[in-house]
């Protein structure tokens, strides 16, 4: 059965269009009974709609008969490792700030699984919002920022004397914890995108937007600087000339200093990595794009480390979910205790030149006859590229991945698919 409300990571939308207080309302009574009354703590981002749906958020679960502990502005990952219960967040992660959404946590710190989402959407389409719904106003709960800085830190931290970061935070969720983690281990910190304001959370910052870092990064003498997104389950970084240092880079980096023998990625990581992790004879597991099917199938394999080239980094020795700030502390220690550069520990990784496209499209489902040429085309590159086409969970687009040996190859093939594409659904 398809689901309806929920995409790759939540249930998510432009607020007052897609996204309404009452469908809040209603998917939250729908989590309370799923959940058989377990108690929940909610965190949110910067958004200016996170208040108004925190109230709505609220009103439905306790409706349901769940008990509601606010905790404020928290990253996505702080709900998961301090909920006492189950935990929801309100966010919409890297999206522009009129988008907002809601993700679960089930009671032991892990992402809903497809069909627990099924389960949540039956109950939610089975009870209409109710019209005597008493507003409820739970206590802030204070030091929860404070508790998972000092957790993450304990956790994946390690002594960071002296090294120089810009740290971007996407004027989002790790505003005020990401700095404050990392000074506390002896870092020293250069804050960019720290003063949300409700609107600019993912504007011209963060990990969707990397020039701030970057910038920042080449223009002074840094080690290196990360950026987070706004909900700061994600982390890219830059090395110290500036250059982009996306997921799949990160990911080679900390398997082979953390020393796995299991790396699980997505369909979207780069054919370099592949052959990196082959040559050092670490075995790759590769699933769907979703950071949480990467955490299924670590779970499953008895896997720790996995990611996304996006920057979503699950590390399980003491997690439950993808975090940002976990991955930077690792990645800061990696180049703290290797002594090299971080431009010299990604230098082992080839890399295929890719080229990307996102089409906005009427309808998400891709036709066979398409299915099937990119599947020829695919038999046709072999070892020497590949082209991706998959719909966005969290938007109404199609997107393009095409990877070559050539990055004039790469962009032929990608604009022969987007045309393709844009013939038959845009």
């Amino acid at each position: 059965m398809a689901r309806r409300y929920f995409g790759t990571d939540g249930v998510r939308g432009i607020v007052g269009q897609d996204l309404t207080e009452e469908l809040v309302t209603r998917l939250g009574r729908a989590f309370a009974l799923w959940s058989g009354g377990a108690p929940v703590l909610i965190g949110r981002d910067t958004r200016a709609s996170g208040p108004s749906l925190e109230v709505a958020l609220s009103d439905g679960l306790a409706s349901g008969g769940s008990d509601v502990t606010w905790g404020g502005i928290l990253p996505t990952p702080a709900v998961a490792l301090l909920a006492q219960g189950c935990g929801a967040v309100i966010s919409a992660s890297h999206n522009p700030p009129e988008y907002n959404g809601v993700k679960f946590f089930d009671a032991d710190g892990f992402k809903l699984t497809d069909a627990a989402e099924i389960e949540v959407e039956s109950l939610l389409d089975a009870q209409p919002a109710a019209d005597d719904v008493e507003a409820r106003w739970p206590e802030p709960e204070e030091g929860l920022a404070d508790a998972y800085v000092g957790l993450v830190a304990d956790r994946f931290g390690g002594p960071l004397e002296g090294l120089r970061i810009v740290v971007d935070c996407a004027n989002g969720a790790m505003s005020d914890v990401a700095p404050t983690a990392l000074e506390r281990l002896g870092a020293i910190v250069t804050p960019l995108a720290n003063e949300p304001d409700g609107m600019n959370i993912n504007v011209a910052c963060g990990a969707t937007d990397l020039s701030f870092v970057s910038r920042t990064v080449a223009q002074g003498d840094f080690d290196l600087g990360v950026a987070f997104d706004g909900d700061g389950d994600r982390m890219l970084a830059v090395d110290a000339t500036g250059r982009v240092v996306d997921g799949d880079e990160i990911l080679a980096v900390l398997a082979l200093h953390l020393q796995v023998e299991l790396v699980v990625v997505t369909t979207m990581t780069n054919l370099g990595f592949h052959r990196l992790m082959e040559e050092r004879g670490v075995r790759v597991l590769t699933t769907d794009v979703g950071d949480r099917y990467v955490l299924d199938a670590l779970r499953r394999e008895g896997g720790v480390l996995g990611g996304e080239q996006s920057g979503h980094l699950v590390y399980l020795e003491g997690h439950t979910t993808g975090d940002g700030l976990a991955a930077a502390l690792l990645l800061a220690r990696a180049v703290v205790e290797t002594e090299r550069p971080l431009a010299e520990l990604t230098a082992g990784m080839p890399r295929f030149p890719q080229a990307t496209a996102n089409v906005t499209v009427r309808s998400k489902a891709i036709p066979k006859t398409l299915t099937q040429e990119f599947e020829r085309l695919n038999s046709e590159l072999g070892v020497t590229g590949r082209v991706i086409v998959r719909p966005s969970g969290t938007e109404p687009v199609v997107r393009i991945l095409a990877e070559a040996e050539s990055a004039e190859m790469a962009e032929t093939l990608c604009a022969r698919i987007t045309a393709l594409v844009e013939g038959e659904l845009g």
